[in-house]
């Protein structure tokens, strides 16, 4: 548990964060719910969340896959539009927390420190804001990389600018205002709620958790506990039917030559370390014979009444 200090806010620094979240809640009362600003917002968070868990996540956090320099650059700039900081300060502090999780020096425990600090008090913290360039000493070697890190603004604020020329003052609302929100908060789901709801199935030092709901909030990273497992993984669903809409659209971009040697979990590592036994995918004739009783048991519920 953290002391009062080490939990100190920097409430200054702060100010952005929660001046966007108070924009995004009063614009309700002025700009319109429509389907195109339900577009607007679905596209940005879905792109932007995309950029988090490929890039922040799975490439910078856990090198689960290898690109050239260039699309390297694209991934880094494309999750800093999400502004969470930046590139090198998230994948250092990730990495952090996976050697420490749910231990005494994670950054962000649920279980030590409560679900208000794993999801959003850690970020707003004075104890964090330094980026860890011990940790990503593979990445930091990149200057382009560190400018990134030294200018975290640059990727979002250019973002907004091309969506005000564009879409003008509705679009920049509803897209970098309200998207913004939206992502900050499925992304911090998983440093909270994943350690808190869901099924375990490997015997992990920590609580991770697996649920399709956050897998499905965030394109694939709510099967947490499966990558806390072997977190070299690239595919963070183990199986077919877990998932994982981030994996789906690397693996396109793999077949089209834009990125390579995608690492996938080995069976012998995906078999052992189970808390619960085996799950086996269901089979079309099971899942129909499934679906066969479950409406027979129905109409004889309802002959009944």
């Amino acid at each position: 548990m953290r002391s009062a200090e080490e939990r100190s806010i920097d409430w200054v620094a702060s100010i952005p964060f929660f001046l966007i979240h108070a924009i995004a809640v009063a614009g309700l009362f002025y700009f319109p719910l429509s389907w195109e600003a339900a577009a607007i917002v679905a596209g940005f968070y879905v792109v932007r969340m995309f950029g988090v868990t490929a890039g922040y996540h799975r490439l910078f956090g856990h090198r689960s896959f290898e690109v050239g320099r260039g699309m390297q650059l694209f991934f880094a700039v494309l999750a800093m539009t999400s502004v969470q900081k930046g590139v090198l300060w998230w994948a250092s502090h990730h990495r952090v927390h996976h050697k420490r999780s749910d231990l005494e020096g994670d950054i962000h425990s649920a279980k030590l420190d409560g679900f208000w600090w794993s999801h959003v008090g850690w970020i707003l913290s004075k104890r964090y804001e330094r980026t860890e360039l011990d940790k990503i000493k593979d990445f930091a070697s990149y200057p382009e990389l560190r400018w990134l890190d030294r200018h975290p603004l640059v990727p979002p604020v250019t973002l907004a600018v091309l969506t005000y020329a564009l879409g003008g003052l509705d679009a920049l609302y509803w897209g970098m205002g309200v998207g913004t929100v939206l992502v900050w908060h499925g992304t911090f789901t998983i440093n909270s709620f994943t350690h808190l709801f869901g099924r375990r199935r490997y015997a992990t030092t920590d609580d991770s958790r697996n649920s399709l709901l956050f897998a499905l909030i965030t394109l694939g990273e709510g099967w947490h506990n499966n990558h806390h497992h072997y977190q070299r993984s690239c595919p963070q669903g183990f199986y077919w039917w877990e998932i994982d809409v981030t994996y789906y659209v690397l693996r396109a971009m793999q077949a089209v030559g834009l990125v390579r040697k995608i690492h996938v979990v080995p069976e012998h590592v995906r078999a052992k370390g189970r808390v619960e036994a085996p799950v086996a995918a269901p089979t079309a004739a099971e899942a129909t014979a499934a679906a066969r009783r479950s409406v027979r048991a129905a109409s004889m519920a309802t002959s009944a009444e």
